[in-house]
């Protein structure tokens, strides 16, 4: 059900958003992108988006959110533009929600846990303005949440992990401490936990302990488009024996990556959000999988039912059972993992769909957000 990105095409296109939040948004029609606001006008209803700090071209959950904008503009034949402008810092929230009210978006999506409160308040300053926001629950009648119960996708990461380390040793971290970044590292721990109680090993989990809630984040004053940082910290873990490294950072993972790469096999990454040999694919030989979020097809379909005028505010929750989360392909790992434990990830994402597997991550979203 994932939505593949075509990140080359669709980023070169939009790369000279405005960066700070008195800028123009770039805008985009049917599709088609461009400068400004013309193809705004052309259209006939407007979705706006407002990213958080990493920025649109992210390869993470901001370029997947602008990925569903642009394929909810090409399915409506040209009668909703969309656009988007970029939070340079949390202090563009709350005026660049403002800015695309007074512009006069009919929807407005709002990406990431921190952006919660400037929808809210935004919300109750504009009582006939519709919201959708990324990775938070919804609130009150006007704000959809697009949640996604990855701690699932993330147990079979982290099983997977511990069936391909070879030093015993793997490793999680991410940009902020929000429950939206924690719910990745808890399912990660807990499925290397499951890996040892079925095979009677001892893989250790560095960076991250679901029953004490510590662990490892950047903190940079730019926690999800920090590369520096990221590679830093995953170089660290390499030292400390880590051969496999799962960031939960948006940009600040691109970081692990080159440090990945660098390595010459000595740590390897799984991605997180988005298949990371597509949105990242220079470093496809070091990504060992992706544990995936739907976003794309989330917004996509948020942005499709306010336009037809079946917008509800009850939040939509991705698993593994409607695709909302999951594991993408192996790629070049393909001939490296074991047949059995290709075999075994297929039985555990069934367990955890059926609920013989239960998973305890408190950050877990819920039917009742």
């Amino acid at each position: 059900m994932k939505k593949t990105l075509k990140l080359g095409a669709a980023l070169a296109a939009v790369g000279l958003a405005a960066s700070a939040c008195g800028s123009a948004p770039v805008s985009t029609s049917g599709g088609s992108t461009s400068g400004g606001s013309a193809s705004a006008a052309a259209a006939n209803w407007s979705a706006c988006m407002v990213t958080d700090t990493g920025g649109i071209d992210d390869h993470s959950f901001n370029a997947e959110s602008w990925a569903g904008m642009q394929d909810a503009a090409k399915a409506s034949g040209g009668k909703v533009s969309v656009s988007y402008v970029q939070s340079t810092t949390e202090n563009d929230y709350t005026s660049n929600i403002s800015n695309l009210v007074a512009k006069g978006c009919k929807y407005i999506v709002t990406v990431g846990f921190a952006m919660a409160d400037a929808t809210t308040a935004s919300a109750k300053k504009n009582p006939s303005q519709q919201y959708a926001i990324v990775d938070n629950a919804s609130s009150g009648t006007q704000i959809q949440g697009l949640e996604f119960n990855t701690a699932q996708g993330a147990f079979l990461g982290g099983y997977f992990a511990a069936g391909m380390t070879k030093t015993g040793k793997v490793a999680t971290f991410g940009g902020a401490k929000y429950p939206t970044v924690t719910v990745y590292m808890d399912g990660f721990w807990e499925g290397v936990q499951y890996y040892n109680q079925q095979h009677h090993t001892k893989v250790q989990v560095l960076g991250w302990s679901e029953k004490t809630q510590q662990g490892t984040f950047d903190t940079s004053a730019n926690p999800f488009g920090d590369q520096a940082g990221g590679k830093q910290i995953a170089q660290t873990f390499q030292s400390q024996g880590a051969d496999i490294v799962f960031p939960v950072a948006g940009g600040t993972g691109i970081g692990a990556l080159q440090a990945a790469q660098a390595s010459n096999g000595k740590l390897n990454a799984i991605w997180v959000d988005d298949d990371g040999c597509e949105s990242n694919a220079s470093y496809c030989s070091s990504i060992m999988t992706s544990v995936t979020k739907g976003i794309a097809t989330a917004v996509n379909t948020s942005v499709t039912d306010a336009y037809n005028g079946k917008f509800s505010s009850t939040a939509f929750i991705g698993t593994l059972a409607n695709g909302g989360t999951g594991l993408a392909p192996f790629h070049d790992w393909s001939s490296k993992v074991p047949a059995a434990l290709q075999t075994e990830l297929g039985t555990v994402k069934q367990a955890i769909i059926d609920g013989s597997i239960k998973i305890t991550s408190t950050s877990q979203p819920t039917a009742s957000s």
